[in-house]
C-alpha cells in the first residue's frame, strides 16, 4: 500500500507500515527525528494530498512518485482545537483582543482539518483529542486510549489513559484489548497527560508538547497491523 501520514515527524506510526512492507511516508514541516530520513517528506502535506499522480523529495533528496495514496492517516495539529484550547477563549484569563486572535487561529485549524476529512482517497483516519471537531464537523467514529493497545499491564509506555479520536473512511474502528483501565495518578504520581512513563524526561524542555503529541506505539502497530491489509 502506499501510505501517507500527514503531520507526523516522530515516524512511529510510518514505522510500523514500512515493517510490514507499505510503502509509507511521514510527512511534516519540521525535520523527522524517527531515524529514517528517507521515508519523511519535509512539506506542507497539502501540496501532496493529490488524489492522482504525486511527485516529492524525501529529507534524504531522493526523488519519489506516488500514483495515488491508498491510505492517509492525519494527525492535524490540536493546539486551538482541543478542549483545553477553550480554556483561552474565556474573558476570564483573556483580553478580548487575544481571543479574536485565537478564534481565528481555531478557524484556520478547523480549515485545516477539514481537508483531510475532504481528501480524495478511499482509506482516511484522523486522529485528534476530544475538542472542537466533536460538534463543528461530526462526532468520532471511535474513541481510544493507549492501555487498549498495550502489551500488559506492564506495558508502561502505553499503559497509560489518554484519550484521543478517531473520524474513519472506509476504515473499521480498531479492536482493542480487554485490559482494565489504569490509574495513572496510583502508577506515577500524578496526572501526566498521557506520556507519564517519559513526563519527567520533558520537564523544562523545548520539546514538551512534541513528545506528547507523539502517538502511542501500540496504536501504531494496530493502525498497521489492521488498516495495512490491501
Amino acid at each position: 500500500m502506499k501510505v501517507l501520514i500527514a503531520c507526523e515527524c516522530s515516524q512511529t506510526v510510518c514505522k510500523e507500515f514500512r515493517l510490514l512492507g507499505h510503502e509509507a511516508y511521514s510527512c511534516d514541516i519540521e525535520l523527522s527525528y524517527g531515524g529514517y530520513p528517507e521515508w519523511h517528506i519535509q512539506k506542507d502535506v497539502l501540496k501532496i494530498l493529490e488524489y492522482h499522480s504525486v511527485s516529492f523529495f524525501t529529507q534524504d533528496g531522493k526523488y519519489h512518485t506516488v500514483d495515488k495514496w491508498d491510505l492517509i492517516i492525519a494527525h492535524p495539529p490540536c493546539t486551538y482545537l482541543s478542549n483545553a484550547a477553550t480554556r483561552s477563549h474565556s474573558l476570564k484569563g483573556a483580553t478580548l483582543e487575544q481571543i479574536n486572535a485565537r478564534t481565528k487561529k481555531r478557524i484556520q485549524a478547523q480549515e485545516f482539518f477539514m481537508r483531510f476529512a475532504n481528501v480524495n482517497c478511499d482509506k482516511v483516519a484522523i486522529e485528534n483529542p476530544v475538542g472542537v471537531m466533536n460538534t463543528v464537523y461530526r462526532k468520532p467514529d471511535q474513541i481510544i486510549e493507549p492501555y487498549q493497545f498495550a502489551e500488559s499491564e506492564d506495558d508502561k509506555e502505553s499503559y497509560v489513559t489518554k484519550r484521543t479520536c478517531l473520524w474513519l473512511k472506509g476504515l473499521e474502528p480498531l479492536r482493542t484489548n480487554d485490559l482494565p483501565k489504569p490509574d495513572n495518578a496510583k502508577i506515577y504520581g500524578r496526572w501526566s497527560n498521557g506520556k507519564a512513563g517519559c513526563w519527567h524526561e520533558v520537564q523544562g524542555q523545548k520539546n514538551k508538547s512534541t513528545v506528547r503529541s507523539k502517538t502511542f506505539r501500540g496504536i501504531a502497530k494496530a493502525m498497521a497491523e489492521q488498516w495495512g491489509i490491501f
